[in-house]
């Protein structure tokens, strides 16, 4: 590896993005290692217009922007940069490549109902089947349905979809391209085909002419563009198609050996599932409501989507806006002080998906299923980690099913690592160790992705070793505690796989 080769990772999630560079230095040993610093951080928030929820896409592109000229002026010089970000939501460009209107957030209410609609005029086992998918509501498939009903004329105009970080990269270098992993996000790329599934697309009034080609993690898309360059006063630094969506960016970056693992990466939503060679298309996967999202190396992720931190996240806003403002660290400090299993919710009931009022439908939760309702902020922090804790129990003994193989602990990774009491919680729950870090997982896995394609690293197995020598891991022992076992019969008592 090169000593001093730089690179330059986009990292957005849905509530904030940020960029850092990496850069290759020689550790203790000799043995190469990979040193990251934040560039900048920014805010990425929704924004309600009407009756829809929306993407400020522009201000993301200005905050971007301002990214690679911070990184040029702290001296890094990195040859090229990688986007990575929620998956599903996309935009769509005219035939001027001119992009119409703000992207749809993929909690806009515009889809309700609309899974059930689809399964009935599809078949949910033909759906399955050709995409591999959880049924979520969020899915591409649903929100571009959702724009033909409502006869949206964007429809009639657009000429070219692209996926949120295949829309940014295209702003930044003019290069339209469509990278692999996020394709497998939309519920409408046919896995067992390696296509894009036209056939689906006809039958409900889906413009397939909007799609293109795939391209692997790894493809280098091209330059910024000469108007970026100018405006910016930097040189033609190369997009990177990296592992796009930020959760196969994630996985990438866990430090594992050569067995098959168990992996959690863990922030806003949490997906709990394990790296296979292919997907897993059986009628029990569907039945379980595990998908199959394309990875980077030739890899497919046989997963779990769990609603995750964002129940905490918003019951935090929501303190925050009653001039509360307590922070994450303090919140922690009082769910530890808490009673334990005095009240549980399953983190993936559909009333939590939703923006607004989440601690008042944890107590409904709680007050439906005849359990003590949680009143102060203690309480109900505890109540939202124990249940996720047990949920990923259920979710890790699922794909333990599903695959016939017995994990030995589970890989943690991303910034929900960071609270150490629901990593602690989710080694007593699985009863199994938890291996936690590095935190900036997307990020790094996106750094990684560069590197190959620089031909720093030779392949994924190479580039996770990296990973194992610059960052450290945090191992958390399971304790023994019968309440956990008897907490878990409570909540599969909820009734939800």
């Amino acid at each position: 590896m090169t000593k001093g080769a730089a690179v330059l990772a986009f990292d957005m999630g849905a509530s904030s993005g940020r960029a850092l560079v990496g850069r290759l230095t020689e550790g203790d040993s000799g043995r190469s290692r990979l040193e990251v610093t934040e560039v900048h951080r920014f805010p990425n928030h929704a924004i309600q217009v009407g009756q829809h929820l929306h993407w400020d896409t522009l201000r993301l592109l200005h905050e971007m922007k301002k990214s690679i000229r911070f990184a040029f002026q702290m001296g890094y010089e990195p040859a090229t940069f990688g986007i990575d970000t929620w998956g599903v939501d996309f935009g769509l460009l005219d035939a001027n490549g001119e992009l119409l209107g703000n992207p749809y957030h993929y909690r806009d209410s515009h889809t309700e109902g609309l899974i059930e609609e689809v399964s009935y005029l599809i078949g949910r086992r033909e759906l399955f089947e050709q995409s591999g998918l959880q049924f979520m509501p969020f899915n591409t498939l649903y929100q571009l349905y959702a724009m033909v009903k409502a006869a949206s004329p964007k429809l009639e105009v657009a000429k070219t979809l692209l996926l949120t970080p295949d829309l940014l990269a295209y702003l930044l270098t003019g290069v339209k391209s469509c990278e692999f992993t996020m394709a497998t996000t939309t519920q409408l790329f046919d896995p067992a085909r390696q296509e894009w599934n036209t056939e689906l697309m006809d039958r409900l009034g889906i413009p397939s002419h909007l799609f293109l080609e795939p391209v692997q993690p790894g493809t280098v898309v091209g330059p910024l563009s000469p108007e970026v360059q100018e405006e910016l006063g930097v040189p033609a630094i190369r997009a990177v198609a990296v592992g796009t969506h930020d959760t196969e960016s994630a996985i990438a970056a866990v430090p594992a050996g050569d067995e098959p693992f168990a992996f959690l990466v863990c922030g806003t939503w949490s997906l709990l599932g394990t790296e296979m060679a292919g997907p897993l298309l059986s009628p029990e996967t569907m039945e379980l409501e595990f998908s199959n999202e394309g990875g980077v190396g030739g890899t497919y992720q046989l997963l779990k989507n769990i609603m995750g931190l964002w129940l905490l996240q918003e019951c935090k806003r929501e303190w925050d806006e009653q001039g509360k403002e307590i922070g994450f660290p303090e919140l922690v400090r009082l769910a530890e002080q808490a009673a334990p299993f005095r009240s549980l919710v399953h983190p993936d009931d559909p009333r939590f998906f939703s923006p607004g009022g989440m601690a008042d439908k944890i107590r409904l939760f709680c007050a439906e299923t005849k359990q003590p309702i949680p009143q102060s902020e203690g309480e109900i922090v505890r109540c939202i980690l124990e249940s996720l804790a047990l949920r990923y129990r259920q979710a890790l003994e699922q794909a333990e099913k599903l695959t016939g193989r017995v994990y030995g602990g589970l890989h943690m990774v991303g910034g929900g690592i960071q609270n150490e009491l629901l990593c602690g919680f989710t080694a007593n729950a699985i009863g199994k160790p938890v291996w936690a870090g590095p935190v900036e997982a997307s990020a790094i896995g996106n750094m990684l992705m560069q590197l190959v394609a620089l031909g720093e690293c030779k392949d994924l197995q190479e580039a996770r070793g990296l990973v194992a020598a610059s960052f450290p891991v945090d191992v958390y022992e399971p304790q023994a505690d019968a309440g956990w076992a008897e907490a878990y019969e409570t909540f599969l008592g909820f009734g939800r796989v």
